[in-house]
C-alpha cells in the first residue's frame, strides 16, 4: 500500500478583507471585484416604514397636518416632511432599498437631502433597474 502526502495537522486560510467603522458599528470591506452581499439599511428601512405610515395617518384624516403629526411624534414639522418625502421615490427604487439592492451611495443622509427628479442608474446594483 503506498503512503499520499501527509495530512497537515493546521490549514491556513487567506480572506482579504478590511474591517471599517461605518456609524458606530463595523463591517467588512471586501477587496475590489468581490461580489459584495446584498445588505438592507436599517436606518433607511425604518425611515421608509415611517414615511408611509405617516402618509397613511394623513391621508386617513386621522391627523389634519403635518405639524399635528409631528407634534404626537414629538419630532419637528421640518424633520418629518424631509421624511415624509421618501414616500415620492419611485416603487422600483423602494422595493431595491428593501431589498438590500440600492448602491452604496444610497443612504438615508443621501436621500434625506433632496430628491432628485431623476435617479442614475448608478445608485442601484441590478441591471434590471438601470432605466431609472
Amino acid at each position: 500500500m503506498t503512503r499520499g502526502a501527509p495530512i497537515p495537522d493546521t490549514v491556513t486560510l487567506h480572506v482579504p478583507f478590511r474591517l471599517v467603522k461605518r456609524g458606530g458599528r463595523k463591517e467588512t470591506q471586501l477587496p475590489e471585484g468581490a461580489a459584495p452581499p446584498h445588505r438592507k439599511d436599517s436606518a433607511l428601512v425604518k425611515a421608509l416604514a415611517r414615511a408611509f405610515r405617516w402618509k397613511r395617518m394623513l391621508e386617513s384624516g386621522e391627523f389634519s397636518t403635518i405639524a399635528e403629526l409631528a407634534e404626537r411624534e414629538v419630532i419637528t414639522s421640518s424633520y418629518m416632511t424631509r421624511v415624509l418625502r421618501l414616500t415620492l421615490l419611485a416603487p422600483d427604487i423602494v422595493e431595491a432599498i428593501l431589498d438590500g439592492k440600492q448602491g452604496p451611495e444610497v443612504t438615508l443622509a443621501r436621500v434625506m437631502e433632496s430628491v432628485p427628479a431623476e435617479w442614475s442608474a448608478k445608485f442601484l446594483k441590478t441591471p434590471d433597474m438601470s432605466d431609472l
